[in-house]
């Protein structure tokens, strides 16, 4: 009897399986939201302050959340604010190619250039820590295009805070 039930099992999954990878969800169980959350209005700042990167891909999380939060804004029609503010241990993800290569003793360029340049385009705000780059001796004309420099993070996250934005620690 238990191999009869097994044998049903593996016969079930085998042939739906096609279907659910066309379909591209090849899960064993579906999910059911029961609070949706669409926002009408968002205004947010990222703190990109440390380095997080997903183990497959190796892709920083907080440039991933960006572009997700941003295709869920579009889709809802939410009308928003976001400024990515890069300090600390990130601080080296705005630099050009010349600086960062210099930086990080390589020879690639910064290999996040288009997707910070991107999310640029559609909108986001992108601030780099003047404290940050004292430390690190970096002047305005080592960073990216577009990049603005303000005079410290922490004080700049307090501030956009006190002027309605929530904080997203990726």
């Amino acid at each position: 009897m238990k191999k009869r039930a097994l044998w049903m099992a593996l016969s079930f999954l085998a042939a739906s399986a096609p279907a659910l990878a066309v379909q591209g969800n090849l899960h064993w169980h579906t999910i059911h939201i029961q609070i949706p959350v669409r926002l009408k209005h968002a205004k947010v700042v990222f703190n990109m302050d440390h380095p997080v990167f997903i183990p497959h891909t190796k892709e920083p999380v907080g440039l991933s959340q960006l572009r997700m939060m941003l295709a869920k804004f579009t889709r809802d029609h939410t009308r928003w604010k976001i400024d990515a503010v890069f300090q600390g241990a990130d601080g080296y993800m705005l630099l050009n190619n010349r600086a960062y290569d210099q930086f990080m003793h390589v020879r690639t360029g910064n290999p996040y250039r288009g997707q910070i340049e991107a999310l640029y385009h559609k909108g986001i705000d992108i601030e780099e820590c003047g404290v940050t780059m004292r430390a690190h001796h970096w002047g305005n004309a080592q960073l990216l295009p577009n990049v603005k420099v303000n005079a410290g993070a922490v004080a700049r996250i307090i501030w956009l805070e006190q002027h309605g934005y929530i904080e997203v620690n990726p």
